[in-house]
């Protein structure tokens, strides 16, 4: 197998068209390679820039999860945290994990930012929403967002080889005119649900108005960590 590790989003996109494989972090497919047959080319945008960018509102697929720290929302930051073992978070990709994994521990966390995606084809570089991504799995070149007034991030303890563990994501931003909204995302098995509700009224009537979307809808379990949590977020100085 041919690993090519382009610079240039122009060399990237030669690799693309040349068919290539995307690799990641390779903690996800190496197992499968190796049981299935390996390709004859892959594709690592470890040394390409644009995908290694991090900061406070951007952050690139390239980048492992043990170099996600404090300059980022506190939700990506704990998402990244839960991941695996250190071995795993040093190897694994944000990329990797939204796009490569069914587990997807990071797009809850994604999602509650409002994150934006940019992708990159053979013969186009654009922005689009996370659900065109999972959707056609493209290749994720960064993501992009608003910073938020304050977020945060749940996961069950989970066994190994056991069922996915109950994540709870939850960010309020500020609109611009005064008003805030908060978004919660949840995995519940492997199915990921998100939402969002103004904060203009106090902690109970947040949390009646969630009760009427598709997050108000999960078992009895699941909704109690989310009411525990957008309880505490919502009771945090910065949103006072």
């Amino acid at each position: 197998m041919l690993l090519r590790l382009p610079t240039s989003l122009s060399e990237a996109q030669e690799c693309m068209a040349e068919g290539a494989v995307p690799i990641g972090g390779a903690t996800l497919v190496w197992a499968t390679w190796q049981r299935d047959g390996f390709p004859e080319q892959a594709l690592s945008l470890r040394d390409l820039p644009e995908a290694n960018a991090i900061g406070r509102e951007a952050l690139g697929a390239a980048v492992v999860l043990n170099r996600i720290d404090d300059q980022l929302p506190e939700t990506l930051r704990r998402a990244a945290s839960s991941v695996g073992t250190g071995a795993v978070r040093r190897t694994a990709t944000v990329g990797g994990n939204i796009v490569g994994s069914t587990l997807r521990c990071l797009l809850p966390a994604a999602l509650v930012l409002d994150a934006r995606a940019t992708v990159l084809e053979p013969d186009n570089v654009y922005e689009t929403d996370l659900a065109e991504v999972l959707a056609k799995r493209h290749l994720l070149l960064g993501l992009r967002w608003r910073e938020p007034i304050a977020s945060a991030y749940y996961k069950e303890p989970g066994e190994a080889g056991g069922p996915p563990p109950l994540v709870v994501a939850t960010a309020v931003h500020g609109d611009g005119d005064g008003r805030t909204r908060l978004r919660v995302a949840v995995r519940d098995g492997y199915e990921v649900l998100s939402d969002s509700a103004v904060c203009d009224a106090d902690t109970e009537e947040v949390l009646h108005t969630l009760r009427r979307t598709a997050v108000g809808g999960l078992h009895a379990a699941a909704w109690e960590v989310v009411r525990r949590q957008v309880t505490e977020l919502l009771a945090r100085p910065a949103i006072r």
